[in-house]
């Protein structure tokens, strides 16, 4: 099976679970792990045979930007669900989505949450 990742995909955005968290936004890093048999593509150069990077900052884009969330399992959730009902020659997704800087009082780079889809 091949693999096409993304790496942290970056937005500031209103989501969290904190009044003010949706008032000043966050900032969140975005990976996803696409599996499939993405060979077929490479000899007609056809962008629908193998996983399209940009539909990913489509879907991202699209769910940040979009109503105000309160926890990063429900922002994983929807971009992984849209992006594998748009991908139909997906075998398997993997999603993960970080809060960078989350608000507790204890220092911590971020929370993450990871999620996985399977045809």
């Amino acid at each position: 099976m091949d693999t096409i990742t993304l790496k942290a995909l970056k937005f500031h955005a209103p989501h969290g679970y904190y009044d003010n968290e949706r008032i000043e936004g966050n900032h969140f890093e975005i990976d996803v792990i696409a599996f499939g048999n993405f060979k077929k593509a490479v000899t007609d150069d056809n962008l629908e045979l193998t996983f399209n990077y940009e539909r990913v900052q489509k879907v991202a884009e699209e769910v940040m930007n979009g109503p105000s969330e309160k926890l990063i399992e429900t922002l994983c959730y929807l971009v992984g669900e849209k992006l594998f009902k748009q991908s139909s020659n997906l075998r398997k997704l993997i999603v993960s989505v970080r809060k960078m800087n989350p608000p507790i009082k204890t220092a911590a780079e971020y929370a993450e949450i990871t999620m996985k889809w399977k045809r």
